[in-house]
């Protein structure tokens, strides 16, 4: 099961910190689900840097950002999944 963060009330850069402390504590294999009020450009580039991969959907003030290790790629389940809004 994939865990999900909420950060879509977050002032910045708390999102960003709060992504980052998520991803530290994700076990191997893990899925994180970010739910963000914006696309956060930014953590991209962090995310290809640190080994990871990601899927993105959503509309203006609401975006699902699906994270994984780029090693360990996610289901096709995994990649319908909707996380709890």
């Amino acid at each position: 099961m994939a865990q999900v963060l909420d950060v879509r009330t977050l002032p910045p850069p708390e999102p960003l910190e709060r992504v980052m402390d998520a991803l530290t504590a994700l076990p191997n294999g893990g899925r994180l689900w970010v739910l963000h009020r914006r696309e956060p450009f930014p953590l991209y580039d962090m995310l290809q840097t640190m080994g990871y991969s990601w899927r993105v959907r959503g509309r203006e003030g609401h975006f699902e950002i699906l994270i994984w290790d780029s090693g360990a790629p996610p289901t096709r389940a995994e990649l319908s999944w909707n996380p709890p809004c």
